[in-house]
C-alpha cells in the first residue's frame, strides 16, 4: 500500500515518500553546500530544517545534528545503518498525511517556505568526499559482453569469473555529479589492431562507451588488514547511486595487457546526486541466479536473499539525433 503525504507528489514520482534519497545541496541565496533529502519536486534543508527545531521529536539524532551542517554525506554516514533507519523513518512519518508530528512541518508554513525549496533551485554536488573508489562487474552478461569485445566470444569470460569478485580501482578523483560536461579523452590507440607490427597513434578516443552500473557507498571502516564477514556487509552499505562508468574503449584495449585499464577508464564516472538509503531497497531484495560454480567459504552468503530486483534503463538524447 502506497503511503500518503500532505505534500502533493506526482504518482510517477521518483522521490515518494517511500525513497527519500539524501543529497547536497546549494542555492543561488545559500551557495554553502548542505544536506538534504528530495521529496516530490522539493529538497528539504535539513541544515535549515535542523536550525528550525525540526528534529525535536526525534531524540536520536539531536546530540549529532551538527551532521547536517557539513558539506558532505560522510558524517551522517558515519553514524551508522541504525541511525539511518531511524532518521529516514522520522523524515517519512513527518511527511505523512497523517503525521504525529503536524506543527513540525505540515502545518507550519514559516518552517516549510525556510525548509522546502524546488528542486529546479537547487545546485547537486557530488554527495560524498570519496576516497576511494573500486568497480566490479556485477553481472554474467556484463562480464561476457565486455570480455567479448577484447577476446572474443570463446574466451570472453575468465577462469576466475565465478569465482570471486572482479574489480579494479578507479580514480576517486574523477567522479563528477550527472550532468557535468565529460571531455572526451585523449590516448594511444591501434587503427588496425590486426597488423603484424603493432604501431599506436595519439588520437581522441573513437569509441566511447557508456555503461549502466550501480554505486554503493560505504559508510564504516574497518582496521586494515581484517575482513569483513561477507554476512556483515550489508551493515557497511550507506546506499546507492547510479553510475556511468565511461569507458574509452579503443584505448583500453590497448593499454589494459597486463595490469589493467588505466586512461581508458579514469578520465571520469557520472554519478546521480541522491543516495538511494539500503531501507528503501529492502522490499526489493530477492535471490539471484544460481552460480554453477561453489564458492570458497568466506564468500558464502546464509540469505539467498542477496541481490536486489532492480530494473534500470537508459534514454539516449542527442542533437545529433534530432536532425
Amino acid at each position: 500500500m502506497a503511503l500518503k503525504s500532505w505534500l502533493s507528489i506526482a504518482a510517477d514520482c521518483h522521490f515518494s515518500l517511500a525513497n527519500i534519497p539524501f543529497g547536497i545541496i546549494s542555492t543561488r541565496t545559500r551557495p554553502t553546500p548542505r544536506p538534504a533529502i528530495a521529496i516530490g519536486d522539493y529538497a528539504l534543508d535539513l541544515d535549515q530544517f535542523s536550525t528550525h527545531n525540526g528534529f525535536a521529536a526525534l531524540s536520536v539524532i539531536q546530540p549529532h545534528q551538527h551532521v547536517f551542517s557539513d558539506t558532505t554525506l560522510n558524517a551522517f554516514a558515519g553514524l551508522g545503518r541504525p541511525m539511518h533507519t531511524a532518521v529516514r523513518k522520522y523524515l517519512q512519518s513527518v511527511f505523512l498525511e497523517t503525521t504525529p508530528f503536524p506543527d513540525v512541518l505540515k502545518d507550519n508554513t514559516s518552517v516549510q517556505e525556510a525548509c522546502l525549496i524546488p528542486l529546479k533551485d537547487v545546485k547537486n554536488h557530488v554527495p560524498m568526499q570519496i576516497g576511494d573508489y573500486t568497480d566490479f562487474y556485477a553481472g554474467l552478461n556484463h562480464a561476457f559482453t565486455v570480455g567479448e569485445l577484447f577476446r572474443g566470444a570463446s574466451n570472453a569470460l575468465q577462469p576466475n569469473y565465478k569465482h570471486l569478485p572482479v574489480g579494479y580501482h578507479g580514480r576517486a578523483s574523477s567522479i563528477v555529479v550527472s550532468g557535468t560536461p565529460v571531455r572526451r579523452p585523449l590516448g594511444q590507440i591501434l587503427e588496425d589492431p590486426t597488423a603484424e607490427i603493432k604501431k599506436p597513434i595519439l588520437s581522441a578516443c573513437r569509441k566511447l562507451d557508456i555503461e549502466l552500473e550501480l554505486g554503493a557507498f560505504i559508510c564504516k571502516n574497518n582496521n586494515m588488514g581484517e575482513p569483513i564477514p561477507i554476512d556483515e556487509a550489508p551493515d557497511y552499505i550507506f546506499g546507492v547511486v547510479l553510475l556511468n562508468d565511461w569507458s574509452a574503449r579503443d584505448i583500453q584495449a590497448w593499454e589494459y595487457v597486463p595490469l589493467g585499464p588505466f586512461t581508458a577508464k579514469n578520465f571520469a564516472s557520472s554519478i546521480s546526486p541522491w543516495v538511494v538509503l539500503s531501507d528503501a531497497l529492502e522490499p526489493y531484495r530477492t535471490s539471484g541466479l544460481d552460480n554453477d560454480v561453489e564458492v570458497l567459504d568466506y564468500l558464502k552468503e546464509k540469505s539467498k536473499n542477496n541481490v536486489y530486483d532492480i530494473k534500470l534503463e537508459v534514454e539516449l538524447r542527442s542533437k545529433w539525433l534530432h536532425n
